[in-house]
């Protein structure tokens, strides 16, 4: 055991900064600062209590090279260990040289991810040259001044190689390897250029977004050799639409851009942006196979005019995004609405980020009742957030922005905090919830860390139901989706599938999920009082579920009737705005306190006039 006395030196003394950071799980590159040594605050000018609690960029100074930026983040993203020597600002503004080395750690107890970053500090002052007596040089010799000239020459033939070396590499430099096309780089560049000679007074011009639809697909079908030979095909196709004065370049993975100047018209833009469209969807042959595929495109055009022309790579990619959403094989314009919704997304994505750090969201519950005694078996937990402007917003206004921001885990761990403390009041209450069932998310289903966030909830897993929709477990039976569902039933978590009827489901995929609950999508539950053809799909739904040995569920119970027909039909449990809207725990609390659980009053099947064949 090392005495406290000789830690506590070995941290007061130690020469190099020392900083330990807690990071995100989802991306190594966010963190938040909990520790420093005495070094750390020496070299950087930071006081220790301006660090705690501090993101990771506090150790970013501002003018840090852009390239050593991207450089530190994508190794952090990555989870990689590296050293780099980067010009920082202290905390003064001041610039010096130092080295940096970040070490991933980790903690085996609770999974959690942290970095150690080291900082020492550089000798960046040149040395100083001794001066010389001008009347103490000597006059070179002759041999000297021979061999000077010899070795001048043979530098000059070594420059002239240097050249011809550094005009190939420039030009391999801005080529994309694989389609011989202008990569991202040369893009860049000469996009810069175009915008300084429009502003100039030169013509204006059309930024062309191009991606390739179900490119994946064909790497993943026919292979990586397919997939190349995709792009070169889709790369020759684009020079053959364009002219030599358009550029046309590779900028990453599937994705093409051309820059293309206006003319007199923007026709020749929206008939070429249909050309690559119609030419892209002829059927693609590799070796014995074929796949059809297609490209969306997305186009937007510049404006000397324009306050930030620079924008206009971003509005055809925002053009292109609409295409994809609007069916794909297509082309899209960009326009003033798009910008709109792009900058209601922005303030969106904002506000999310903002809520996560209040924890703004907020567990409601609908009961679920059981016909057999009347009273609630569960409820579903549908989260809302609380906007401290909007007020409390359904899902559907916020969760497709949060999975493109990537915080729906974190709106899983602020939901099961309050759920874990809403359910304990319930049960101090005396009107305790058997169960709770969770609407899951396709990305959180294939997420290894969904398990240790519902252990580490505090909800008993036992009174825990996942709902999946039926929808995802279609398109999503992968190997990581079944690890899921293989660890939640080893922890006792039940399975029900949501929505059922709406993603025509086999009854093989039933079988390989295995889940214990069908839900009825209320689309089907609601006209199945007075609709035959409705009532009889009903039927079969729950004639497969109970052969299988499921429980069912009917969703969107809305009155008595429903309540009496869906009964007699067979089903298990009731759900619906009959009896109760999705409310706070608080609300759920006082209707149980009123009815004392009970929420209806159950009749046997056969007493009712419906009966089923």
């Amino acid at each position: 055991m090392i005495p406290t006395q000789i830690r506590d030196q070995v941290s007061d003394k130690c020469t190099e900064g020392l900083v330990l950071a807690l990071a995100c799980d989802d991306d190594g590159a966010i963190m938040e600062l909990k520790w420093c040594n005495k070094a750390f605050t020496k070299i950087t000018g930071y006081a220790q209590a301006e660090v705690i609690g501090q993101r990771g960029t506090i150790l970013i100074g501002h003018e840090m090279e852009q390239g050593k930026h991207l450089h530190i983040i994508e190794k952090l993203m990555n989870w990689e260990q590296f050293t780099v020597k980067v010009q920082n600002n202290g905390k003064d503004g001041g610039l010096y040289w130092q080295q940096m080395t970040w070490v991933p750690l980790s903690n085996a107890d609770n999974g959690s991810r942290w970095w150690l970053c080291s900082i020492v500090r550089l000798m960046d002052e040149p040395r100083a040259v001794p001066s010389q007596d001008p009347t103490k040089v000597k006059a070179p010799s002759i041999e000297l001044i021979q061999e000077l000239n010899q070795q001048i020459q043979s530098l000059e033939k070594e420059n002239t190689q240097l050249h011809a070396l550094a005009r190939s590499a420039t030009r391999e430099s801005n080529e994309d390897a694989l389609t011989g096309l202008s990569n991202r780089r040369h893009f860049e560049v000469e996009f810069r250029s175009w915008v300084a000679a429009m502003k100039d007074g030169g013509p204006s011009f059309a930024v062309i977004y191009i991606d390739v639809d179900r490119f994946k697909t064909v790497n993943d079908t026919l292979g990586h050799d397919a997939g190349d030979s995709l792009l070169n095909s889709v790369a020759e196709t684009l020079r053959d639409l364009t002219d030599e004065t358009d550029l046309v370049a590779r900028i990453g993975g599937d994705e093409f851009v051309i820059l293309k100047p206006l003319g007199d018209s923007a026709l020749n833009i929206s008939g070429l942006a249909d050309e690559i469209v119609q030419r892209t969807q002829i059927p693609f042959g590799f070796e014995d196979k074929t796949v059809t595929v297609s490209a969306s495109v997305g186009v937007a055009i510049t404006d000397a005019k324009m306050d930030n022309p620079e924008q206009v790579v971003a509005d055809a990619d925002t053009a292109l995004y609409h295409a994809k959403t609007h069916g794909k094989g297509r082309w899209s314009f960009f326009t003033e609405e798009m910008h709109a919704n792009l900058i209601a997304t922005k303030r969106l994505s904002s506000d999310l980020l903002l809520a996560c750090e209040r924890g703004e969201f907020v567990p409601f519950f609908q009961p679920v009742i059981d016909v057999a005694t009347g009273k609630i078996s569960s409820a579903e937990v549908l989260v809302r957030w609380a906007h401290p402007v909007r007020g409390l917003l359904a899902p559907v206004e916020f969760l497709d922005a949060a999975a493109d921001i990537g915080v729906l885990r974190r709106i899983d761990e602020i939901v099961f905090s309050k759920l874990c403390d809403a359910l304990a009041d319930l049960d101090q209450s005396g009107f305790s919830i058997p169960s709770v069932a969770v609407n899951t998310s396709a990305e959180r289903l294939t997420d290894s860390l969904l398990i240790h966030d519902i252990q580490r909830s505090g909800i008993d897993p036992g009174r825990l139901t996942i709902e999946i929709l039926e929808s995802v477990f279609i398109e999503r039976m992968t190997d990581a989706f079944r690890w899921t569902l293989d660890q939640l039933d080893e922890l006792g978590v039940t399975i029900a599938i949501d929505d059922f009827g709406t993603g025509h489901a086999s009854i093989q995929g039933l079988l390989q999920i295995k889940p214990s609950i069908l839900k009825i999508d209320r689309q089907f539950v609601q006209p199945a009082v007075e609709d035959k053809t409705s009532e009889a799909l009903v039927g079969s739904i729950i004639s497969i579920g109970t052969s299988l040995g499921m429980r069912i569920v009917a969703e969107g119970i809305e009155t008595e009737e429903h309540a009496l027909v869906l009964n007699a039909m067979g089903c298990d449990y009731l759900q619906g705005y009959h009896f109760g809207k999705p409310m706070r725990a608080e609300e759920l609390c006082v209707l149980l306190k009123e009815n004392k659980g009970q929420f209806w009053k159950p009749q046997k099947p056969e007493s009712l006039a419906y009966t089923r064949t």
